[in-house]
């Protein structure tokens, strides 16, 4: 089994992938958000 080496690997992918979801995360809080207040300006 190889020596593992700190920092060697390609995390490309992963940090492609992390930045994606926290992309896709902001923009569903921010949606859900503003839903919340339209409905409490509109429904109440």
């Amino acid at each position: 089994m190889a020596d593992h080496k700190h920092g060697e690997m390609n995390i490309t992918a992963q940090e492609n992938t992390f930045a994606g979801f926290m992309k896709w995360s902001t923009w569903t809080a921010i949606w859900i958000i503003v839903l919340l207040i339209l409905m409490a300006i509109f429904i109440t």
